[in-house]
């Protein structure tokens, strides 16, 4: 896997990446740190690619135990330590998977899965983050 950051300085604080796989993503820094606030933070985006990476095996694993899942939305909430290195010290995440008739069984399951197997972000991050997750389901 491959990333290249390029610094715009033009624009202060800001960053763009481009990922091994040739897609654009934009950083920015907060005003209070020369930032100008046209991008998220890369800390934020570190979160959401944790959120991202779990949201993407739920589904899978759900799918592939052909339930009928139709949605998953993951809200991440997360605290960082007050000194530096501020690595992520608490994230919680809450899942709220939508689908027709999906056993509750099977979406614990599959957020246990992701917890504990295949979630790549938030194994990592749960070396310095308690990782806490709940859930919903909605019939639909």
């Amino acid at each position: 896997m491959e990333c290249t950051i390029n610094w715009m300085p033009a624009s202060g604080m800001a960053f763009s990446a481009e990922t091994g796989s040739g897609h654009l993503l934009s950083m920015d820094g907060a005003p209070d740190g020369g930032g100008r606030n046209l991008a998220p933070r890369p800390m934020e985006t570190l979160l959401a690619g944790a959120g991202g990476c779990t949201a993407y095996d739920v589904v899978l694993i759900l799918k592939r135990g052909r339930h009928d899942v139709r949605g998953c939305q993951v809200r991440l909430s997360a605290d960082r330590a007050e000194t530096d290195p501020k690595v992520f010290t608490r994230i919680q995440m809450h899942f709220v998977v939508t689908g027709k008739g999906l056993p509750e069984t099977a979406v614990q399951r599959a957020i246990q899965m992701s917890h504990d197997k295949y979630c790549s972000a938030t194994i990592m991050l749960g070396k310095t983050a308690e990782i806490t997750t709940s859930y919903e389901i909605v019939e639909g």
